[in-house]
């Protein structure tokens, strides 16, 4: 036979969150996701039509910001604290930022 005690949880350690807390995490991903859109469409803006070759063989690279880009997204959201124009802002330059140097080792 197992010696141990049993764990009683009483109401005033179960006490609910404080109204102060906030959760940014679902607008900080759709800002990420859009971030995301955005920076796979502007090699399509600079090289237009020609593009699609270069991502037919690349296209792994890519997908795999998209998970990046959104915790980089809740991240920088909830750094702001749930500012949404300057979340927006630093979280396109930073995705951006992350395609190009993506772009820009994969071109060569």
């Amino acid at each position: 036979m197992r010696n141990g005690t049993n764990l009683v949880i009483t109401s005033a350690e179960a006490s609910p969150p404080s109204p102060e807390e906030t959760t940014w995490s679902l607008t900080g991903a759709f800002i990420g996701f859009l971030s995301w859109l955005l920076a796979l469409g502007i090699p399509f803006l600079i090289y237009g039509p020609n593009t699609l070759f270069f991502f037919l063989y690349t296209w792994p690279f890519f997908l795999a910001l998209l998970p990046v880009a959104v915790v980089v997204g809740i991240a920088l959201h909830s750094l702001m604290r749930g500012r949404l124009l300057f979340s927006c802002i630093v979280t396109v330059l930073a995705v951006g930022l992350m395609f190009g140097m993506l772009f820009l080792w994969l071109i060569g």
